[in-house]
């Protein structure tokens, strides 16, 4: 195995977010499902940007917030991703590549535009997204084998599992992850949400148990997979399934799994809980990149809670301030 140039290289739904304050009331009109993602089509992205309060817009996706993540705790890190050849499509190429992120997914010439998620944020911090997928969705084998130098360079491969609803995309994460299993590289995968795991349940447990090593879920999400109630049952079930699980708990923390060997990791402190938006991708960036660099579980189960706290204090899903600055204060040591 050849010397990683990449801590991580993350597969996913390219997606330019636009984050706006609302109410209960709103969701209710509008018929959003609350604190869950739901997928609409471009005349229902258009006509519900209208209806929300202005908001701020970022480039996002849940893997590309991890690699956000990444390189802001000083990480090395990569991107597949599929863009139209559009403005918001220069949006994000622009932004991602800025952060210091590789990035040189082929954009998509003809076809639906770049995708974006309408964030709505309640009082409580709870987020309601609606997506219009568009040429995010449209990532193929061809995009892997076109990104397959920086992917057989790259210490592990994340595959986002919001990109899951097409066939071609599934191919393409099996493609992804022999390639990494050949070279000698690991691949972690994120559940993404409950409504993935219910529509896929039967396809992710396969990719699950036949070509992941390390799998990250909330506890939710793990229990809809394994058909559970019980989180003691699921954890078992995991274990004989991937070589490491990191399952989020909210306040209580994180858990994480390694064979026999089982870590909680406490919750870091916030003072004010503003909006969860990219919690989970960012608990993935600390602990995936904890994980490429060698360290303890728990210790790159801390960097992971120390970057979801920094990421629940303010609205949107990409860090505000240096990740590694925090990360140092807590005492984590880097080279």
């Amino acid at each position: 195995m050849s010397q990683a140039r990449f801590d991580v290289l993350a597969v996913g739904n390219a997606i330019v977010d636009v984050l706006s304050p609302a109410t209960d009331d709103f969701l209710s009109a509008e018929g959003i499902a609350k604190n869950a993602m739901t997928l609409i089509d471009e005349e229902r992205a258009r006509t519900l940007y209208e209806r929300m309060q202005p908001g701020k817009e970022a480039s996002g996706g849940s893997a590309a917030n991890t690699v956000a993540g990444i390189a802001s705790l000083g990480g090395k890190a990569a991107y597949i991703g599929k863009v139209a050849n559009d403005q918001l499509g220069d949006i994000f190429t622009h932004d991602i590549r800025a952060i210091g992120v590789h990035f040189d997914t082929p954009a998509l010439k003809e076809g639906p535009a770049t995708a974006r998620c309408l964030i709505n944020v309640t009082p409580d911090a709870h987020r309601s997204m609606s997506t219009f997928l568009g040429a995010a969705a449209l990532v193929t084998e061809d995009d892997v084998d076109a990104g397959a130098e920086a992917l057989k360079a790259s210490e592990i491969i994340y595959l986002e599992g919001y990109l899951f609803d097409r066939e071609e995309a599934k191919r393409a994460y099996v493609a992804a992850a022999e390639t990494a299993a050949a070279e000698g590289r690991r691949t972690a995968l994120t559940l993404s949400d409950v409504f993935c795991v219910e529509r896929h349940r039967a396809s992710f447990r396969h990719l699950v148990a036949n070509h992941i090593d390390i799998l990250l879920a909330n506890e939710a999400e793990l229990l809809a997979l394994y058909e559970t109630g019980d989180f003691d049952t699921a954890l078992a079930a995991v274990r004989q399934d991937v070589a490491i699980a990191a399952v989020t708990r909210s306040e209580k923390g994180a858990v994480i799994t390694s064979g026999e060997d089982t870590v909680t990791v406490p919750a870091e402190p916030v003072k004010q809980l503003v909006d969860t938006t990219g919690a989970g991708d960012l608990f993935a960036a600390g602990f995936l990149l904890g994980l490429a660099q060698g360290r303890p579980l728990a210790e790159a189960g801390k960097m992971g809670a120390i970057s979801a706290a920094e990421i629940i204090s303010h609205y949107g899903a990409r860090p505000e301030c240096s990740l590694k600055v925090l990360a140092e204060k807590s005492g984590i040591a880097f080279d």
